[in-house]
C-alpha cells in the first residue's frame, strides 16, 4: 500500500529541508558548535587511562598498589658488558675494567642513582661472558627519554675504549628515545599526509576543486569538534593518544563518504534535469536517509567496544562512536547547507582535462560505470555460478584465519632487526632470558619487615628458581616506608612469550601459593609486560562473544527496521561477516605465515597483535555498512520506481558504483598509508583494513550482493505478518516523494513496500 500523498517525511529529509531553507543559519550552527566543542574541549583539558585502568585481573590490582603506595617507579636501565669471543670472561681483569669504566661513566653524568655491580648483584650469565651494570635514571620515568642522551654518549665512549668487548645500553628510557628518534615523526607524518590523498582523489573524482574540499572540509570539521568533545568526555572515561589517532582515521573516513554519497546523488540529479532545489530535496531524502542508517550502524558497532572492559578500547570505541555521530550529523544539516549556498558555483575549480573525461563518460554511457555494467550483466546471466565462485575465493581467503596466533609483539617482532638497540635486547635476552622484561612481584604486607614476610620472600626467591620458572638472579628491593617489596623474575623463555607465559603461571599457580600465599594479610599480584599480555589476551578472550554478538544483533535489528526485510538484514549480516573473515585470512597469510610479507616488510613476524582481530572486526563491520547500506537502498529505490528487482539490481549496482569505487580507494588509500610505518602493529591494522574495503566494495559489493539478490528475487523483500508491527522507517526512498506523485510499487511477498 502505497502513500498517497507526496509529504516527504523523515530526519534527513526534514533536515535537510530545513538547513536548504535556513542556510545561514545552519552554516552558523554547525561553526558555533566546532568552536564550542574545541574551546570547552581545550579548556577542560584531556584525561587520559591511568596505567592502573588499562586491565582487569593481577596486573590491574599491582598497578593499584603501587599508586595507592605514591610510589614512582624510576625508569631503569642496563649496561650490557660482552666478550666478543669465547675466551674472555667476565672474571678478566679487562673485563673489570670495562665494567668499573661503565659505572664511573654512567654516574658522572649526574642523571643516574642505584648504579650497581654485575659482581654484588650476581648478574653474570652462566656462560660467563656477559655482566649487566644496572641502575635508574634520576626524575619522572615517563621523561626519561628526554635526559637520557648525556648517558648513552657515556657508554659510547667507554665502548671506543674497550674494543674487545660489547658495550650497549637497553632500558625503556634509551629505547623511547631510539624509537623516537627513528620513527617519532612516522606516525604523524601519516596522519597528516592521509587528507591530501583524500583530496588528490576527490579532485579525480569531481573534476572540481569546490567540490572536492567540501568532503575534506566536513571530516576536517568533524574531528575537530570530536577532539574538543573528547577532552569533556574524558572526565568521565578516559581517552588516550591511540584512540585520537584511530578518532582521526574513522573520522576521516566516514566524513569523507558521507559527503561523497550525499554530494553525488545531488550532482546526479541536477544532471538528469531537476532544478537545484528538488535535487537537493532529493539528496536529503535519499542519499541523507542512506547516511544517518549507516552512520546509526556504525555507532552501534563502535559501541560493542564498551563491552570488552578494556580501558584503551572503551576510549577508541566511544571516540569513534562520537566522530561517526559528528560527521552523520554534519552531513545531513550543514552539507546541504552549503550546497543550497553554493549552487552551481559547487562546480568552481573545474579541471579542464578531468572535466572534459567525465562529460564525455556521462555523455556514454548514461552516468552508470561501464565496467560494472559488464560485470553486472555475467553476475545477473549466471547468478548461482557467481555465488559459488565469489564465496569460494572469499571462504579461501578467509581459511588462514583457522589457525590465527595472537600475542601483544615483542620489541623484536615489532620493529624488526634494523636498530642496534633490538639487536641489545635480543642479546641480553639470549644470555639472560627473561632479563629485559622481568615478572614483577609486587608484595604488600601490613610489615613488609615481619619475619614470616621476610621468610617468605626468600622462600619465594629460592623455589622461583627451583621450580624452572626462572634462572635469576631473582632481585627484591623494599619499600619500608610503604611495607611494599618489589620482586624481580627473570623468566625462563625470555622473548618467547609461549614458553614465558609457561614460567609466568608456575610462578603465579605454583610458587606464589606454596611461599607469599601462606602469609596472612599479604597480596602478591604478578604483573610485568608478559603478565601484561596474558592478562590482556584473557580479558579480550572473554570479551569476544559479548561484542560480537552485541554488533551482530544491532546491525541485524538496524537493518530489518531500516528496510523492513527479514531477507536483507539476514544477507547483510553474512555478506559483512564473510568480508571480515578475508580480512582475517589476509593478516594471518601475511604477517603470520609470511606469504608476501616482504611486500609490506614484515618478514618473521609470526604472530597477530592481540587488540587487531576484534578491533578489526568492530571498525570493518561499521564501514561495510556504508556500502551496503548506500547500495541496497538505491537497489530499493528503483524497485519502488516499478522496476523488477533484477532491473533493480543493476541500477542499483551501476549508478552507485563510482561513489563506492571513490569512497573505497579514499578508504584503501588512506589506509595503505598506516600499512608502509615502521611498527608492525600499525602494518598489521593498514593492511587489515585496506584489504577488507578493497574486498567489501570490489567482490561483496560488485559481485556477491547483487548475484544473492538476484537468485533470491521478490523474496529480497520479504517480512514475515508477525513482523508488520516493527516501526516503519523505510520512507524517503523514491525520488518521485519529493519531485511528484508516486507510482504504485509491485505487490511484494509478505508485505507491500511502503514509500
Amino acid at each position: 500500500m502505497g502513500n498517497r500523498d507526496t509529504r516527504v517525511r523523515g530526519i534527513a529529509a526534514r533536515a535537510g529541508g530545513w538547513s536548504a531553507r535556513h542556510r545561514w543559519a545552519a552554516v552558523g550552527i554547525w561553526v558555533l558548535f566546532v568552536v564550542l566543542a574545541m574551546g570547552l574541549g581545550s579548556a577542560a583539558g584531556r584525561v587520559d587511562v591511568q596505567d592502573s585502568d588499562q586491565l582487569k585481573g593481577e596486573t590491574s590490582t599491582a598497578a593499584h598498589i603501587v599508586e595507592d603506595a605514591g610510589i614512582e617507579e624510576p625508569a631503569s636501565e642496563t649496561v650490557l658488558v660482552q666478550a666478543k669471543d669465547a675466551g674472555t670472561k667476565a672474571t678478566d681483569a679487562a673485563f673489570r675494567e670495562a665494567v668499573a669504566a661503565v659505572m664511573k661513566a654512567v654516574d658522572a653524568t649526574g642523571e643516574v642513582t642505584d648504579v650497581t655491580s654485575p659482581y654484588d648483584t650476581q648478574t653474570i650469565s652462566g656462560d660467563g661472558r656477559s655482566a649487566l651494570v644496572q641502575f635508574d635514571v634520576r626524575g619522572d620515568s615517563d621523561t626519561a627519554g628526554e635526559r637520557i642522551e648525556p648517558v648513552l654518549k657515556a657508554v659510547e665512549e667507554v665502548q671506543k675504549d674497550h674494543s674487545g668487548l660489547r658495550i650497549e645500553e637497553i632500558g625503556g628510557a634509551s629505547m623511547n628515545k631510539t624509537f623516537d628518534d627513528a620513527f617519532g615523526d612516522d606516525f604523524q607524518q601519516a596522519e597528516l599526509s592521509a587528507v591530501p590523498v583524500a583530496l588528490g582523489i576527490l579532485l579525480i573524482a569531481f573534476g572540481a576543486v569546490v567540490a572536492a574540499l567540501l568532503p575534506v572540509a566536513l571530516a576536517i570539521t568533524a574531528i575537530m569538534a570530536t577532539m574538543g568533545l573528547m577532552g569533556i568526555i574524558s572526565h568521565v572515561i578516559p581517552m588516550s593518544d591511540t584512540a585520537n589517532s584511530v578518532m582521526l582515521l574513522v573520522g576521516l573516513a566516514v566524513g569523507v563518504d558521507y559527503c561523497l554519497f550525499y554530494l553525488r546523488r545531488e550532482r546526479e540529479e541536477r544532471a538528469a534535469g531537476r532544478d537545484a532545489r528538488t535535487a537537493l530535496r532529493i539528496a536529503a531524502a535519499t542519499s541523507g536517509r542512506a547516511i544517518i542508517v549507516s552512520g546509526v550502524t556504525v555507532c552501534v558497532a563502535m559501541a560493542g567496544m564498551l563491552f570488552t572492559g578494556l580501558a584503551e578500547f572503551e576510549a577508541m570505541g566511544l571516540a569513534s562512536l562520537m566522530v561517526v555521530a559528528v560527521a552523520m550529523v554534519g552531513s545531513v544539516t550543514v552539507l546541504p547547507a552549503l550546497l543550497s549556498l553554493l549552487g552551481e558555483r559547487v562546480e568552481k575549480g573545474r579541471i579542464p582535462f578531468l572535466r572534459k573525461a567525465m562529460e564525455r563518460r556521462a555523455a556514454r554511457t548514461g552516468g552508470e560505470s561501464r565496467f560494472w555494467s559488464a560485470v553486472l550483466r555475467g553476475v545477473l546471466a549466471k547468478p548461482l555460478v557467481s555465488v559459488l565462485v565469489a564465496a569460494g575465493v572469499l571462504l579461501a581467503i578467509a581459511a588462514p584465519a583457522v589457525g590465527m596466533k595472537t600475542q601483544n609483539l615483542t620489541i623484536d617482532q615489532e620493529f624488526g632487526d634494523s636498530l642496534p638497540i633490538v639487536q641489545t635486547y635480543d642479546r641480553v635476552n639470549e644470555a639472560f632470558p627473561g632479563g629485559t622484561e622481568p615478572a614483577e612481584v609486587i608484595v604488600k604486607a601490613k610489615d613488609i619487615n615481619a619475619p614470616e614476610v621476610k621468610s617468605a620472600l626468600a622462600a619465594f626467591k629460592e623455589r622461583a628458581i627451583s621450580s624452572g620458572a626462572s634462572r635469576g638472579p631473582v632481585e627484591i628491593k623494599l619499600h619500608d616506608a610503604q611495607n611494599l617489596a618489589y620482586v624481580y623474575v627473570p623468566l625462563v623463555g625470555g622473548s618467547d612469550l609461549d614458553k614465558a607465559g609457561a614460567s609466568l603461571d608456575k610462578l603465579r599457580d605454583e610458587v606464589r601459593p606454596a611461599t607469599l600465599g601462606k602469609v596472612d594479610g599479604v597480596e602478591a599480584p604478578i604483573t610485568g609486560q608478559v603478565a601484561g599480555s596474558k592478562d590482556f589476551n584473557d580479558q579480550l578472550a572473554g570479551a569476544v562473544v559479548p561484542v560480537f554478538a552485541f554488533v551482530v544483533i544491532f546491525a541485524f535489528a538496524l537493518m530489518l527496521l531500516s528496510f523492513r526485510s527479514l531477507t536483507v538484514a539476514i544477507t547483510s549480516i553474512v555478506l559483512n561477516l564473510l568480508s571480515v573473515g578475508a580480512a582475517y585470512g589476509i593478516l594471518v597469510a601475511v604477517f603470520q605465515h609470511g606469504w608476501g610479507a616482504s611486500l609490506v616488510g614484515a618478514e618473521g613476524v609470526g604472530a597477530i597483535i592481540t587488540w587487531l582481530p576484534l578491533f578489526l572486526f568492530v571498525i570493518l563491520f561499521g564501514l561495510s555498512m556504508d556500502y551496503h547500506v548506500f547500495v541496497v537502498s538505491r537497489i530499493r529505490e528503483a524497485r519502488l520506481r516499478g522496476l523488477a528487482t533484477k532491473d533493480a539490481i543493476r541500477h542499483g549496482v551501476v549508478t552507485t558504483a563510482g561513489v563506492v569505487t571513490s569512497a573505497a580507494v579514499i578508504m584503501v588509500a588512506v589506509f595503505a598509508i598506516f600499512g608502509t610505518l615502521s611498527m608492525q602493529s600499525m602494518k598489521q591494522m593498514g593492511v587489515g583494513l585496506a584489504a577488507a574495503v578493497l574486498i567489501d566494495a570490489t567482490i561483496i559489493r560488485g559481485v556477491l550482493l547483487p548475484a544473492v539478490m538476484s537468485l533470491l528475487g521478490e523474496r529480497n523483500w520479504y517480512l514475515p505478518k508477525w513482523l508488520h508491527r516493527l516501526p516503519d522507517l523505510t520512507h524517503d526512498e523514491s525520488p518521485e516523494a519529493v519531485s511528484g506523485p508516486p507510482q504504485q510499487p509491485p505487490a511484494v511477498e509478505g508485505e507491500p513496500v511502503r514509500v
